[in-house]
């Protein structure tokens, strides 16, 4: 199991502290050695995740910001990030790891659905939420993450009811899972098992939306 050095954390500080081109370039060898880092630990982190699914790709993000259309013209991201992607289309679900400084968390499930996935999910949801409850209300489920989050419409989604029981459900349009580390947490040796392990946790959430999302509302397979 790797660990994170202590280094990677006091450069994202100092880069927060000092987000500008000129300092940017004047370490970049600094920068260019805690990348490498990372990206090594984001590798061993899928390596031990393959163990336990299928990843299609990880995706390690550039700390380049797109400023295009943002009022914060800041160049750089404060954080190291990476994205692990399932093997579609049967695996749903994307899996996600940030550090940075007294905000590192791991993060997972639907931040984006597309329409035809977004209604589908509610249409089940409609008929029977049961199984996700159980999932979400399971102790394994509130140790790791505690609540189900995401955005949510203030009402219900055009053609539901909402008088609905499971409404509080059907009227998220996203469906995330969060759990946050110390910077303490992330230095310590067993940083990449914990990870690994909030990972293992998402999987009955996962694998509940992925049978919802290879399924039609009949329960035969669309793949």
């Amino acid at each position: 199991m790797k660990s994170l050095s202590k280094s990677i954390l006091d450069y994202l500080i100092d880069l927060k502290q000092n987000n500008n081109r000129e300092w940017f370039t004047e370490n970049k060898s600094r920068f260019e050695k805690e990348q490498k880092e990372i990206k090594s630990f984001f590798n061993g982190v899928k390596n031990e995740l393959n163990k336990i699914d299928n990843i299609e790709k990880l995706q390690i993000f550039r700390i380049y910001r797109d400023v295009r259309f943002s009022k914060d013209k800041t160049p750089y991201k404060t954080h190291f990030s990476a994205g692990y992607v399932r093997q579609k289309p049967f695996l749903r679900g994307g899996y996600y790891l940030h550090i940075e400084n007294n905000a590192s968390f791991v993060g997972g499930g639907f931040w984006e659905p597309n329409k035809d996935d977004l209604l589908r999910i509610r249409k089940e949801l409609a008929i029977d939420a049961s199984e996700l409850r159980d999932i979400v209300e399971s102790a394994d489920f509130k140790k790791y993450f505690g609540i189900l989050e995401g955005e949510e419409l203030k009402t219900a989604p055009r053609d539901f009811d909402k008088n609905h029981p499971n409404i509080d459900l059907i009227r998220k349009k996203q469906y995330l899972v969060t759990r946050r580390f110390t910077n303490k947490e992330v230095l310590s040796p067993n940083f990449e098992e914990e990870v690994v392990a909030t990972f293992k946790a998402m999987r009955p959430f996962f694998n509940y939306m992925s049978d919802v999302l290879s399924t039609d509302l009949n329960g035969i397979s669309l793949y």
